[in-house]
């Protein structure tokens, strides 16, 4: 190590629409935080952010907003981003005082644009060099799949923002795609069952805790109850309400379905040796929205393939573009390239 390595660091970030998980090289996963910013709306300081704002949100006055920088998996405020971006590294870090190399997971259905917000909130927070990587590629290379090898592998990331699905082979995407239909979308899901049914609207935080605790894909063994608290639309005031996971799977239906049908289209696309490689190893599932109960079984029921949820599926992206960091000469392949014009 020279003099002054000490001061840099070089960084993975999956900078995700519900999570930013930061990876330094030579230390592994070092913050694991909410995407949520909590400033001050007069002078746009941030007050708080991860884990805090989160506990702040929708309980906020009205010099206070809350904000989620990142929508489906993309920059939507590039000002406060940056401000996440430059606090998360910073409180990740500890002594560093800048990042050399910084490798930020994107959605591979990103724009142009899309590339270039990225990549200008990561060098205005002090990073000299910005990769890309998407995010299939990267949770690919997390759950330890050789992904230089002529084998062809399915992977699907359900994040909060996208769901990504790609079929990879030689250190490339041989066919994708990528559906804002995720995480949030679920919950958004769920908060409009309780409108619609019970005239109860619940917050987005509860919404989520309910598709944790009772979502699923298919039918449970034993269907589970859940008492929900929220705000009655026709009286104001607030008020409880029991459902079960059956109501709550019903709601969740459509979503599931058309994350189904994307694997589907991806797999109609898919070359036949490198279907046939795929019928051999199956389908890897990664990413938070691996964990919804019986999402697995349905793929697995509706495709007639092997599907697999990868260990610790929530880090399987930044573990994936941390690997890349710390060997960038193996991986220099997977990044994503500029164009140029």
């Amino acid at each position: 190590m020279g003099l002054f390595d000490f001061l840099f660091a070089d960084i993975a970030i999956d900078l995700g629409t519900a999570n930013t998980l930061i990876y330094i090289k030579g230390k592994g996963i070092v913050l694991n935080e909410p995407s949520i910013v909590a400033f001050d709306r007069r002078s746009k300081k941030i007050i708080a952010l991860g884990n805090e704002a989160k506990e702040m949100q929708g309980r906020e006055h009205r010099e206070i907003r809350i904000s989620r920088p990142m929508r489906d998996g993309v920059i939507a405020d590039f000002e406060i981003a940056e401000g996440m971006i430059r606090a998360f590294i910073k409180r990740g870090t500890g002594n560093f005082l800048s990042s050399r190399r910084i490798v930020i997971a994107v959605p591979s259905g990103v724009t142009e644009v899309e590339k270039r917000a990225v990549r200008d909130s990561a060098e205005h927070a002090g990073a000299k060099e910005v990769h890309l990587i998407a995010e299939p590629m990267s949770a690919a290379i997390g759950i330890g799949i050789d992904v230089e090898a002529p084998v062809g592998n399915m992977v699907i990331d359900i994040g909060g923002g996208t769901t990504e699905i790609a079929v990879l082979a030689l250190s490339g995407i041989v066919t994708e795609e990528s559906i804002r239909i995720a995480g949030d979308e679920m919950n958004n899901a769920i908060m409009q069952y309780f409108k619609k049914n019970f005239n109860l609207l619940v917050g987005e935080r509860t919404a989520e805790a309910i598709k944790c605790e009772v979502g699923s894909a298919l039918p449970l063994k034993e269907e589970l109850t859940v008492h929900v608290k929220g705000r009655d639309l026709v009286g104001g005031i607030p008020k409880t309400a029991e459902v079960s996971s059956v109501e709550i799977r019903d709601a969740l239906n459509e979503n599931i379905q058309q994350i189904v049908d994307a694997v589907k289209r991806t797999l109609e696309r898919t070359p036949p040796e490198l279907s046939a490689d795929i019928l051999d190893r199956g389908v890897m599932l990664t990413g938070g929205g691996a964990l919804l109960k019986g999402l697995d079984e349905r793929i697995r029921m509706e495709t007639n393939l092997p599907v697999h949820v990868a260990d610790d599926p929530l880090t399987a992206v930044v573990r994936g573009a941390g690997k890349s960091i710390e060997n960038m000469n193996k991986y220099s392949k997977v990044f994503i390239r500029k164009r140029t014009y």
